[in-house]
C-alpha cells in the first residue's frame, strides 16, 4: 500500500502519525501466552477505535507487549496509553489465566511506567534538511 492510501484526513487537518507503545507486566512477571496476547489484541484494537485510532500491529513476549498505533492529532498519547492499559487490565483479569492469578496479586496487570516512541515518515536529519532549505523571505 503506497503512502497516499496511509494518509488520512480529519475536519481541518490531513495527517499520518504512529506510536511505538511498549507495556510491561507488574514486577516484569513472565505470564503471557498466545491465547492472552490474541485476546489482548481484541481488546487494544477495540479501545483504539475508541479514539479514532487504529491498532496496527501487536505482538509481545511473555513479560511485555510492543503495538503500533496509527492516531489522529487530537488524541493525546498519555490519554491513550492510559485507556489502553486500563481497559486490558480488566478485561484480562477478568478471565481468570492461571497464569496471572499465579504470578500477580492486587489489581494490576501492568507496570505503571511505558515506552512511547513516534515513528513513521522521513528521518530527523532529512526533515531538518529539508526545512534549512526553505526559501526565507529577505
Amino acid at each position: 500500500m503506497g503512502i497516499e492510501n496511509d494518509i488520512r484526513r480529519g475536519r481541518h487537518c490531513v495527517f499520518l502519525m504512529h506510536v511505538h507503545l511498549v507495556f510491561v507486566t507488574k514486577y516484569r512477571r513472565e505470564v503471557f501466552t498466545q491465547a492472552i496476547l490474541d485476546d489482548l489484541r481484541v481488546v487494544f484494537a477495540s479501545v483504539c477505535a475508541d479514539f479514532g485510532a487504529e491498532l496496527v500491529e501487536l505482538d509481545g513476549e511473555d513479560d511485555h507487549v510492543h503495538l503500533l498505533v496509527n492516531y489522529p492529532p487530537k488524541v493525546a498519547i498519555s490519554n491513550l496509553v492510559n485507556r489502553l492499559k486500563g481497559v486490558s487490565s480488566r478485561m484480562i483479569r477478568r478471565k481468570s489465566y492461571p497464569s496471572i492469578r499465579k504470578k500477580l496479586w492486587g489489581g494490576a496487570l501492568w507496570s505503571p511506567s511505558y515506552f512511547a516512541g513516534s515513528c513513521g515518515g522521513a528521518p530527523i536529519e532529512v526533515i531538518r534538511q529539508y526545512i534549512e532549505q526553505q526559501q526565507t523571505p529577505h
